[in-house]
């Protein structure tokens, strides 16, 4: 098959960083600078998601996204190897059963130039962390937390397929405490947070106003249902309270519209 020019684009981009080490810098120092605003005791917080035209990120079944292009898939992974941590649903990890590795050697070639491990770490978030053990994803070769409450943690202490347990009870609640959470990440060394669903977990974080930027794949489909999953789900906000967003960027590659927002704030 034919590579996406999107997938040339990235991979002629990454061969530039990797031959000029001061183009590198310069990006490293662009970085910086766009996280120098954000709050330092949490992860620098980025929501990477792909949806039909009408705003689905699932069919009425829930069923995995397989509708993307190879660019979507390619950009995805570029989003993951900036990270230091991936956080995703139990829902989403159900949905898919494993979750998406740095592969590309480019890739991987840029985060040993940063001194940064293959992989970073893919962080579940359940409540209740009911999650089938066998699924592939306990036996792919990456490091893996979850992030629960008091009861969540109880099916998983003690047993080695998590290297970290935070256990982030909201008080008086069901819920996580996701303020809590992202500032154990922060504590045990994360400052890349990409949050890849589902809609729920998405709307969690926008309601703590923890989310910095957003990566929307807009596809050409309809899914319609009234039931199907949302990129930010929960209880909606009123249009007058509602979370504002500056565009950053837009790309059309093929028949897939690339969206790039920045979370705007009252100092901005």
């Amino acid at each position: 098959m034919q590579q996406s020019r999107f997938t040339k684009i990235c991979q002629l981009c990454l061969v530039a960083l990797l031959a000029y080490p001061n183009a590198a810098t310069q990006l490293r120092t662009y970085r910086l600078k766009v996280m120098a605003d954000y709050p330092k005791n949490r992860p620098y917080t980025t929501v990477v998601l792909a949806m039909s035209a009408d705003g689905k990120i699932a069919d009425v079944k829930r069923s995995p996204a397989r509708f993307t292009s190879l660019a979507d898939k390619a950009h995805l992974e570029q989003r993951i190897a900036d990270s230091d941590g991936v956080l995703f649903g139990a829902g989403t990890l159900r949905a898919y059963g494993t979750t998406l590795k740095v592969s590309h050697p480019l890739l991987l070639q840029q985060r040993d130039q940063q001194k940064l491990p293959p992989q970073p770490i893919q962080i579940v978030a359940s409540r209740q962390a009911n999650i089938d053990p066998q699924l592939r994803f306990f036996r792919q070769s990456v490091p893996r937390w979850l992030v629960t409450t008091t009861a969540g943690a109880k099916h998983w202490t003690g047993c080695p397929e998590f290297a970290q347990i935070l256990v982030c009870p909201l008080p008086c609640s069901v819920e996580i405490d996701w303020v809590t959470a992202l500032q154990q990440m922060a504590i045990l060394g994360l400052s890349r947070l990409a949050v890849l669903g589902g809609g729920q977990l998405v709307a969690s974080l926008v309601a703590a106003d923890l989310i910095d930027e957003l990566w929307l794949t807009v596809c050409p489909l309809i899914l319609g249902g009234a039931t199907a999953p949302t990129p930010v789900e929960g209880s909606g906000f009123y249009s007058a309270l509602a979370p504002r967003l500056e565009l950053l960027s837009v790309e059309k590659l093929d028949q897939e519209v690339f969206l790039h927002y920045r979370r705007q704030r009252l100092e901005d």
